[in-house]
C-alpha cells in the first residue's frame, strides 16, 4: 500500500493511502481544521496540496461544498457542437474530482473515523474496502460515496418488474434507471430455456429472465464486486437454483437461446468506479458483445442489446456506426423496442447536456445470426 506523510504538532506522521479511482498519493499534505478558510483550501487543492481534515465532520462537508462552488463558478460553459460540449463537461468533471479529492480524512486501524460529529463508518468501509489493514487516508468525496453506497445496499432499490428490491454493492451500478429493466421484462422471448446475462452488475436482468421462465440463466461480469453483489441478490430473490453467477469474464462457455447485454452507453474514460457502468473507453464491451454473439447463440436464438442513443445525440457514435458493427459481426436486426428515459436529468434544463438528454431513447435491439 502507498503511504502519505505529513507533520502534525511538530511530529512526522504517516498513513496508508487508498483511492478507488487509482489516484496517486499526494506528495504534499497539510493539516486542516475548522479554522481553515474555503479560499485557502481551494487554492491549496488547486496547487496539488492535499488537506488532511482534523476538525468537525460536518464542517468538513461544508468546506467541500464551498470548494465545489468555487470550482463550478470557473467551469467552462458549453461548446460549439454537442461533442465539444460533452468533452468540456467531462474535462470539468475530472478537474472537479481531482480538486475535491484532495480533502482527506484518516480512518483508524478499525475503519473508524475519529472526528467530532462523525458517523460510524466502520460497516460501510468494511463492505467497500474489506478488512482494515491499518490507518488509512482516503478522500472525503470517496468516503461519502462509500457511506451512500452502504445506505443503497441496506435499503435496496425497488424493481417493479420483479416486485422486489435488489441491493447494489459499492462500485456496482444501481438499476435506478428502470426503463431498461422494463424493456427486458416486455420483449418477446425466443424459444429455448437457456439465457446468458453479460455484465450482470446487481444481477437484476438475470433475475428478470428467471422470473419470466428461463430455466437456466448464466450471469457474467468482469468485476469481482459485481459478481459478489449478483450472487447475494440471486439468493435474496430465491433464484439460486436457476441462475449461475459465473467466474469473471464476458461470455461463459457454451451457447444460449438468449444472450442479453446492457453495456455502458457512452464511449469514454470513466472517472470513478461506479462510472464504469456508464462509460466504456472505445466501446470495448459493445464491440466484444457483438463480435462474440454469433458463436454463442443456439440456432434460432437471439441477442438482446440494451442501449441508449445518447451517444448519437452527443456526436460520440452514429447510428450508422452501430449498424455497421452489427452487420460486420454477421448479425441482423429482427426487432427493436424503444422507450423514453424517465430519470430526472432528462428534464433538468440546467444540465449541460440537457439538449441531448431530452432527445434520448433507450432501445432493446433484437439481434439474430444472418
Amino acid at each position: 500500500m502507498s503511504t502519505i506523510c505529513w507533520t502534525e504538532a511538530g511530529t512526522s506522521c504517516t498513513a496508508g493511502w487508498h483511492s478507488e479511482n487509482a489516484a496517486p498519493p499526494p506528495l504534499r499534505v497539510v493539516v486542516a481544521d475548522d479554522s481553515t478558510k474555503a479560499d485557502t483550501a481551494y487554492r491549496l487543492a488547486c496547487e496539488g496540496t492535499a488537506l488532511l481534515w482534523r476538525g468537525d465532520f460536518h464542517n468538513a462537508r461544508q468546506l467541500m461544498q464551498a470548494m465545489a462552488r468555487r470550482i463550478d463558478r470557473k467551469a467552462p460553459r458549453g461548446g460549439g457542437s454537442p461533442a465539444e460540449s460533452f468533452h468540456l463537461h467531462r474535462r470539468a468533471r475530472r478537474h472537479r474530482a481531482r480538486v475535491l479529492g484532495r480533502l482527506l480524512v484518516r480512518l483508524d486501524v478499525g475503519h473508524g473515523l475519529d472526528l467530532r460529529r462523525a458517523p460510524d463508518v466502520r460497516e460501510a468501509c468494511a463492505e467497500a474496502y474489506g478488512p482494515p489493514s491499518g490507518p488509512t487516508a482516503v478522500s472525503l468525496t470517496e468516503l461519502l460515496g462509500v457511506i451512500g453506497a452502504h445506505e443503497w445496499r441496506r435499503r435496496g432499490v425497488e424493481v417493479p418488474a420483479l416486485g422486489a428490491r435488489v441491493h447494489p454493492h459499492y462500485g456496482v451500478f444501481s438499476p435506478v434507471r428502470g426503463e431498461y429493466v422494463d424493456l427486458v421484462a416486455q420483449a418477446p422471448l425466443p424459444g429455448g430455456a437457456v439465457a446468458f446475462d453479460l455484465g450482470t452488475g446487481t444481477g437484476v436482468l438475470a433475475a428478470v429472465l428467471a422470473k419470466r421462465g428461463m430455466a437456466r440463466v448464466v450471469a457474467t461480469d468482469i468485476s469481482a464486486r459485481a459478481l459478489a453483489c449478483a450472487r447475494e441478490n440471486v439468493r435474496r430473490l430465491g433464484f439460486a437454483d436457476r441462475i449461475d453467477v459465473a467466474d469473471p469474464g464476458l461470455f461463459p462457455a457454451g451457447r444460449a437461446n438468449l444472450v442479453v447485454c446492457n453495456p455502458p452507453w457512452l464511449p469514454g474514460r470513466p472517472n470513478s468506479t461506479v462510472e464504469q457502468g456508464v462509460y466504456d473507453a472505445d466501446g470495448v464491451m459493445l464491440r466484444s458483445f457483438l463480435t462474440g454473439l454469433a458463436v454463442h447463440l443456439e440456432p434460432g436464438g437471439e441477442g438482446w442489446l440494451v442501449l441508449s442513443d445518447l451517444a448519437e445525440h452527443l456526436g460520440l457514435r452514429s447510428r450508422a456506426d452501430l449498424l455497421a458493427l452489427i452487420e460486420a459481426a454477421g448479425l441482423e436486426v429482427v426487432g427493436r423496442l424503444d422507450t423514453a428515459p424517465r430519470h430526472p436529468r432528462a428534464r433538468d434544463a440546467a444540465d449541460p447536456l440537457h439538449a441531448a438528454r431530452a432527445r434520448e431513447t433507450t432501445s432493446l435491439w433484437r439481434l439474430a445470426v444472418r
